[in-house]
């Protein structure tokens, strides 16, 4: 099927690696979307790319200098996946040369630096998002309505986990400074940004801060953060308790407990296609919700209408919700033995 050019939005991929496939997989499921270039420090890995995600022609021209991509007027937006210790230069060339950006989370590993670039994105009149998707899945826009809707009463806590076991190997990304390692950056940020969601439910649209945060963090020999077990407490009482880990394995659940019933995501939370509402004597009452495609194409979707709306940022992932996860993980990451909280 041929494009029309006054639909068609092309995309450029920055770092064709492991999360870069899932981005590439979605677009089909997004009117207009198409991969049409990709930036890779090594060529015939962003040709391999190219050439599998290729769709009604020829595959997305592959380029190892950034500034060919980021000079290519047909290029509408980049989406950003490298690794996170390199999130923050990318970012700023493409908003830079006027680049439209969707970058993976976290958007960058501190406040400070998160700031610099959203008030680089305004001043420059760029779009910017972090690519949240969980927060564009069907699954939460059905517990959403379910939870302003009072099918769980008052909210009294939350408590969840994101943990898997991943052999230590100081040099992998999930172990080595150098690359932003840690499972707090990685994964820890996905028990953030879904207890953020369930306060905001509550709370139209705002999230209070926590009053104070107890943390309890294992280090590997690299420095980086193995395992974080956390409590953020909130006023009228509430809490969120959370662990995140590369040490264990465990169901990814995430709960929210009200006062009539509990709200539950029963696996991998983050990207869940389904809801859970429990109570004490009955069974639980589930309510699926699946992808289109996996889970991706809502963020793409959102990033797309929002360029194409002239907007610098997403009204449903917001920089002031970007600079929240950030200043809660920079909290969380103070409270580390050595109060670690700088990248490498």
């Amino acid at each position: 099927m041929a494009h029309d050019d006054k639909q068609t939005f092309n995309w450029g991929v920055i770092g064709p690696g492991g999360i870069a496939n899932r981005f590439a997989g979605a677009l089909a499921a997004v009117p207009g979307a198409r991969l049409a270039a990709v930036f890779a420090r090594d060529a015939a890995k962003g040709q391999a790319y190219a050439e599998q995600w290729k769709r009604d022609g020829a595959p997305a021209r592959v380029t190892t200098a950034l500034a060919d991509l980021l000079a290519d007027t047909s290029v509408d937006a980049v989406y950003i996946a490298t690794p996170h210790s390199n999130h923050g230069e990318y970012i700023r060339a493409a908003l830079e040369a006027g680049k439209p950006v969707l970058c993976e989370k976290p958007l960058v590993t501190s406040l400070e630096e998160g700031q610099e670039l959203i008030d680089l994105a305004r001043a420059k009149g760029v779009f910017l998002m972090e690519a949240v998707w969980t927060r564009f899945l069907p699954a939460y826009d059905l517990a959403g309505q379910m939870l302003r809707d009072g099918a769980i009463g008052e909210l009294r806590a939350m408590q969840s986990s994101f943990c898997f076991s991943s052999g230590y190997d100081p040099e992998h990304r999930n172990w080595n400074p150098a690359l932003a390692g840690g499972s707090l950056w990685d994964i820890g940020i996905y028990n953030l940004v879904v207890t953020r969601w369930v306060l905001q439910q509550f709370n139209g649209g705002a999230c209070p801060e926590p009053l104070s945060i107890d943390v309890a963090a294992t280090l590997a020999p690299t420095g980086v953060d193995a395992s974080v077990t956390a409590t953020l407490h909130f006023p009228g009482g509430i809490t969120s308790q959370f662990r995140c880990g590369f040490d264990a394995s465990s169901v990814n659940a995430f709960e929210a407990l009200g006062s009539k019933a509990g709200l539950r995501f029963p696996v991998d939370f983050w990207g869940s296609e389904a809801v859970e509402l429990v109570t004490r004597k009955e069974p639980a009452r589930r309510f699926d919700a699946p992808h289109v495609v996996n889970g991706f194409e809502g963020e793409i979707a959102e990033a797309q209408a929002c360029i194409r709306a002239g907007l610098l940022e997403s009204p449903r992932m917001p920089h002031e919700e970007t600079l929240g996860l950030l200043r809660w993980s920079d909290a969380i990451r103070a409270k580390f033995p050595g109060g670690v909280n700088k990248k490498g």
